[in-house]
């Protein structure tokens, strides 16, 4: 009986001191929560996390005079440039970082995935909008004319070329409007398309006289001019406008949407109308 009393006595004794180490490892333990409130400072709130920033990289040719380029530093420059800077100013949540490439290469790298986002005077065309996303909110509009060689007075207008042969670049949107409109008046002039020579070979063709005209805006042809010696002006009214846009793959909905915000913004406050004076030389956002 006394050897069952004392047993009784050891199992309270060792029951008790798990106790007491059992609330000491609870107390010791900020998982469990055990700490006093009285005892313990009031827990410091979380920090904050970092805003996650996504890249975006920006697919340009670098080689377009006063508008994607690089200057006589070697830094890009131009009015997509800076307008494309303006946009990513605006846009925290986002860094666009450029990459030049062959002209022909920038929308097999936006298709591709290579990059992210392609600027470089883009115009929506059938073809293109199959397989991109074009932004809503135009950042340029240009006015296309007739344009002949500056010491041609015979053309006035569009009307002047029945008989004469009109010069463009294959598959260029200025080709599409020339070939229905020639197609819907009856084919009154011949349309030739220029070589691999390009704006060069247009301006060669128009300047020794083997071609008669093309369509373009005063702004190439001024630059063409300067540059090159081009010797041509435009004539005759406004025989369409084109309008720019940004391009992105079909998923980039966000991105459009903040880059149309952005460009609404930049209008509105009077910065577009500035890089474009600046770059081009007036006001080319507008319609003409």
């Amino acid at each position: 009986m006394k050897l069952l009393k004392s047993t009784s006595f050891i199992l309270a004794s060792a029951l008790l001191f798990a106790g007491c180490g059992a609330k000491e490892e609870k107390a010791a333990s900020p998982a469990a929560g055990g700490a006093s409130p009285a005892a313990s400072p009031a827990a410091a709130p979380a920090a904050a996390a970092p805003q996650k920033v996504k890249k975006i990289v920006v697919g340009t040719s670098g080689t377009f005079k006063d508008v994607t380029f690089l200057d006589d530093k070697g830094v890009l420059t131009g009015y997509d440039i800076e307008l494309t800077k303006e946009i990513d100013k605006r846009l925290p949540d986002y860094e666009f970082e450029f990459k030049t490439m062959e002209f022909a290469n920038i929308l097999l790298s936006l298709e591709a995935g290579k990059v992210d986002l392609a600027v470089n005077q883009y115009e929506v065309n059938s073809e293109r909008q199959a397989k991109f996303l074009f932004n809503d909110e135009a950042y340029n509009v240009w006015p296309s004319k007739v344009v002949v060689n500056k010491d041609n007075n015979t053309v006035n207008s569009i009307e002047d070329l029945k008989g004469k042969k009109v010069i463009t670049s294959p598959g260029s949107n200025g080709a599409v409007w020339l070939q229905d409109y020639n197609k819907s008046k009856g084919n009154p002039f011949e349309l030739v398309f220029s070589g691999s020579g390009g704006t060069n070979d247009v301006i060669n063709q128009i300047k020794t006289g083997r071609v008669d005209a093309t369509i373009s805006t005063p702004f190439q042809v001024a630059g063409r001019n300067k540059d090159a010696d081009a010797q041509q002006k435009v004539v005759g009214p406004v025989l369409y406008t084109s309008k720019i846009y940004y391009v992105l793959r079909k998923d980039e909905t966000d991105l459009k949407s903040k880059i149309d915000e952005a460009i609404k913004e930049i209008k509105k406050d009077g910065t577009l109308a500035s890089l474009s004076k600046k770059w081009l030389g007036e006001d080319f956002t507008v319609t003409q």
